[in-house]
Protein backbone atom coordinates (compact mmCIF):
# COMPACT_ATOMS: atom_id res chain seq x y z
CA UNK A 1 0.00 0.00 0.00
CA UNK A 2 1.09 3.70 -0.97
CA UNK A 3 2.01 6.28 1.31
CA UNK A 4 1.52 8.84 -1.31
CA UNK A 5 -0.09 11.80 -1.11
CA UNK A 6 -2.99 12.74 -3.05
CA UNK A 7 -2.19 14.49 -6.20
CA UNK A 8 -3.65 17.13 -7.16
CA UNK A 9 -6.86 17.34 -9.35
CA UNK A 10 -4.80 18.23 -12.80
CA UNK A 11 -2.53 15.61 -12.24
CA UNK A 12 -4.63 12.28 -10.82
CA UNK A 13 -4.83 9.43 -12.68
CA UNK A 14 -7.90 8.79 -14.35
CA UNK A 15 -8.23 5.22 -12.56
CA UNK A 16 -9.21 6.91 -10.06
CA UNK A 17 -7.16 5.87 -7.42
CA UNK A 18 -6.51 9.53 -6.22
CA UNK A 19 -2.42 9.10 -7.07
CA UNK A 20 -0.42 10.98 -9.65
CA UNK A 21 -0.38 9.13 -12.88
CA UNK A 22 3.41 8.98 -12.45
CA UNK A 23 2.66 7.37 -9.57
CA UNK A 24 0.09 5.13 -10.25
CA UNK A 25 -0.70 4.00 -14.14
CA UNK A 26 2.10 5.58 -16.13
CA UNK A 27 4.68 3.17 -15.14
CA UNK A 28 2.31 0.60 -16.15
CA UNK A 29 1.58 2.28 -19.38
CA UNK A 30 5.13 2.57 -20.10
CA UNK A 31 5.82 -1.42 -20.06
CA UNK A 32 6.81 -1.87 -16.04
CA UNK A 33 4.48 -4.53 -15.00
CA UNK A 34 1.17 -4.52 -13.06
CA UNK A 35 1.72 -5.98 -9.53
CA UNK A 36 -1.63 -6.91 -8.73
CA UNK A 37 -4.50 -7.88 -11.32
CA UNK A 38 -6.85 -4.78 -9.76
CA UNK A 39 -3.61 -2.53 -10.93
CA UNK A 40 -4.09 -4.10 -14.69
CA UNK A 41 -7.78 -3.30 -14.80
CA UNK A 42 -6.82 -0.16 -13.17
CA UNK A 43 -4.15 0.58 -16.35
CA UNK A 44 -6.36 -0.82 -18.78
CA UNK A 45 -8.98 1.87 -18.18
CA UNK A 46 -6.29 4.79 -18.13
CA UNK A 47 -4.91 3.24 -21.52
CA UNK A 48 -8.51 3.81 -22.63
CA UNK A 49 -9.34 7.01 -21.36
CA UNK A 50 -5.55 7.76 -22.83
CA UNK A 51 -5.78 6.29 -26.24
CA UNK A 52 -3.02 3.67 -25.63
CA UNK A 53 -3.78 1.30 -27.54
CA UNK A 54 -0.52 -0.40 -27.64
CA UNK A 55 -0.88 -0.97 -23.73
CA UNK A 56 -4.55 -2.33 -24.32
CA UNK A 57 -2.91 -5.00 -26.76
CA UNK A 58 -0.30 -5.81 -24.99
CA UNK A 59 -2.05 -6.44 -21.76
CA UNK A 60 -3.98 -9.19 -23.37
CA UNK A 61 -3.64 -12.85 -22.82
CA UNK A 62 -2.22 -14.77 -25.83
CA UNK A 63 -5.86 -16.22 -26.44
CA UNK A 64 -7.28 -12.60 -26.14
CA UNK A 65 -5.20 -10.83 -28.39
CA UNK A 66 -5.97 -13.46 -30.93
CA UNK A 67 -9.27 -11.46 -31.31
CA UNK A 68 -7.98 -8.46 -30.60
CA UNK A 69 -8.87 -5.22 -33.37
CA UNK A 70 -6.55 -2.10 -33.04
CA UNK A 71 -10.12 -0.55 -35.05
CA UNK A 72 -13.00 -1.44 -32.59
CA UNK A 73 -10.86 -0.53 -29.68
CA UNK A 74 -9.71 2.83 -31.17
CA UNK A 75 -13.26 3.65 -31.85
CA UNK A 76 -14.16 2.50 -28.63
CA UNK A 77 -12.22 4.88 -26.31
CA UNK A 78 -12.86 7.48 -29.23
CA UNK A 79 -16.62 7.82 -29.18
CA UNK A 80 -16.54 7.69 -25.27
CA UNK A 81 -16.30 10.70 -22.54
CA UNK A 82 -14.55 8.18 -19.88
CA UNK A 83 -16.17 9.39 -16.40
CA UNK A 84 -14.86 6.85 -13.73
CA UNK A 85 -13.57 3.37 -12.59
CA UNK A 86 -15.05 1.66 -9.34
CA UNK A 87 -13.25 -1.49 -8.48
CA UNK A 88 -16.11 -3.67 -6.47
CA UNK A 89 -14.39 -6.57 -5.47
CA UNK A 90 -11.83 -8.64 -6.33
CA UNK A 91 -10.56 -12.20 -5.50
CA UNK A 92 -6.96 -13.27 -5.47
CA UNK A 93 -4.60 -11.49 -8.22
CA UNK A 94 -2.18 -10.70 -5.32
CA UNK A 95 1.24 -10.21 -6.04
CA UNK A 96 1.80 -13.91 -5.27
CA UNK A 97 -1.40 -15.54 -7.14
CA UNK A 98 -1.25 -16.67 -10.97
CA UNK A 99 -5.35 -15.50 -11.28
CA UNK A 100 -7.77 -13.33 -10.03
CA UNK A 101 -10.70 -11.65 -10.87
CA UNK A 102 -11.61 -8.23 -10.91
CA UNK A 103 -15.35 -6.73 -10.96
CA UNK A 104 -15.49 -3.18 -11.63
CA UNK A 105 -17.92 -0.46 -13.51
CA UNK A 106 -16.60 2.23 -15.95
CA UNK A 107 -18.96 4.70 -16.72
CA UNK A 108 -18.86 6.73 -19.75
CA UNK A 109 -21.02 8.74 -21.80
CA UNK A 110 -21.62 8.27 -25.66
CA UNK A 111 -23.88 10.51 -27.48
CA UNK A 112 -24.36 12.25 -23.95
CA UNK A 113 -26.08 9.80 -22.86
CA UNK A 114 -24.12 8.05 -19.20
CA UNK A 115 -23.77 4.44 -19.51
CA UNK A 116 -22.09 1.81 -17.63
CA UNK A 117 -19.77 -1.56 -18.38
CA UNK A 118 -20.08 -3.68 -15.69
CA UNK A 119 -18.34 -6.46 -15.93
CA UNK A 120 -15.97 -9.44 -13.95
CA UNK A 121 -13.05 -9.77 -15.78
CA UNK A 122 -10.47 -12.79 -15.36
CA UNK A 123 -6.69 -12.34 -15.14
CA UNK A 124 -4.34 -14.74 -15.00
CA UNK A 125 -0.46 -14.52 -15.05
CA UNK A 126 1.65 -15.13 -18.74
CA UNK A 127 5.32 -15.32 -18.93
CA UNK A 128 5.54 -13.72 -15.14
CA UNK A 129 3.20 -10.74 -16.07
CA UNK A 130 -0.67 -10.09 -15.53
CA UNK A 131 -2.97 -10.28 -18.55
CA UNK A 132 -6.60 -10.17 -18.81
CA UNK A 133 -7.74 -13.25 -19.92
CA UNK A 134 -11.51 -12.23 -20.44
CA UNK A 135 -14.66 -12.16 -18.84
CA UNK A 136 -16.30 -14.57 -15.86
CA UNK A 137 -19.19 -15.33 -17.19
CA UNK A 138 -21.63 -16.39 -14.28
CA UNK A 139 -22.73 -19.18 -13.51
CA UNK A 140 -26.78 -19.62 -14.10
CA UNK A 141 -28.30 -22.03 -11.69
CA UNK A 142 -31.72 -23.60 -12.66
CA UNK A 143 -34.86 -21.75 -10.80
CA UNK A 144 -36.20 -24.97 -8.72
CA UNK A 145 -39.74 -24.87 -6.90
CA UNK A 146 -39.95 -24.43 -3.30
CA UNK A 147 -43.63 -25.35 -2.79
CA UNK A 148 -45.56 -27.74 -4.62
CA UNK A 149 -47.03 -26.77 -8.90
CA UNK A 150 -50.77 -25.56 -7.92
CA UNK A 151 -52.89 -27.50 -10.15
CA UNK A 152 -55.80 -26.01 -12.06
CA UNK A 153 -58.32 -27.52 -9.87
CA UNK A 154 -55.95 -26.99 -7.16
CA UNK A 155 -57.94 -24.47 -4.45
CA UNK A 156 -55.89 -21.21 -5.02
CA UNK A 157 -53.05 -20.70 -3.14
CA UNK A 158 -54.57 -16.93 -1.82
CA UNK A 159 -57.43 -18.31 -0.02
CA UNK A 160 -60.51 -16.93 -2.56
CA UNK A 161 -61.93 -20.48 -1.73
CA UNK A 162 -61.97 -20.62 -5.76
CA UNK A 163 -60.11 -23.07 -7.85
CA UNK A 164 -57.20 -21.86 -9.11
CA UNK A 165 -58.17 -21.88 -12.47
CA UNK A 166 -61.54 -19.32 -11.74
CA UNK A 167 -59.46 -17.04 -9.56
CA UNK A 168 -55.41 -16.80 -10.20
CA UNK A 169 -54.98 -19.20 -12.76
CA UNK A 170 -57.51 -17.40 -15.26
CA UNK A 171 -56.04 -15.97 -18.44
Amino acid sequence: MSTSVPAPESETCPCGSGLAHAECCGPILAGAPAPTAAALMRSRYTAYVKRDYRHLENSLSAEQRADFSLKDAREWAESASWLGLEIAATEGGGAEDQEGTVDFVARFSIGGEERKHVEKAKFIREEGRWVYAGVVNPVVQPVRRESPKVGRNDPCPCGSGKKYKKCHGAA
